[in-house]
């Protein structure tokens, strides 16, 4: 996810935190933060990041718990409001995770270019689900 921080502030002046249920950002030395929200699921802490780029950006990556999971948002407090867009967007989610299945499951083959006919399956589920964490 993306974050437009205050004008002028370096990254150590930032305290970004990332725990499995929640995230945090605000300035060093603040009584509060300006984002502090639940995540949609799991976090992995140690695998997830942030940096701040040269345009005044906080480029935040959360690693899931769970691999395979699809979220609705990065943050729980996030509405949506078409709940047909909605599903048009989970189902491309769900169709984006199995192709990555597929590609670490068969390292040789290309599926770049592979469609689905249907619906597109869980890919936490599909034939015996995801076998790694």
């Amino acid at each position: 996810m993306y974050v437009d921080a205050p004008p002028g502030i370096k990254a150590d002046q930032l305290s970004v935190t990332i725990r499995t249920d929640r995230l945090r950002i605000g300035l060093k030395g603040a009584d509060r933060y300006f984002i502090d929200e639940a995540t949609y699921g799991k976090v992995k802490p140690a695998e997830s990041s942030w940096y701040l780029d040269d345009s005044g950006i906080i480029s935040i990556v959360l690693a899931k718990v769970y691999r395979g999971e699809t979220w609705e948002a990065a943050l729980g407090g996030a509405q949506r409001s078409d709940p047909t867009l909605q599903a048009a967007s989970q189902e491309q989610i769900r169709k984006d995770l199995m192709l990555e299945r597929f590609q670490e499951e068969n390292p040789g083959f290309d599926f770049r270019g592979a469609e689905f006919n249907g619906a597109v399956p869980d890919p936490r589920t599909f034939m015996g689900g995801i076998g790694y964490k």
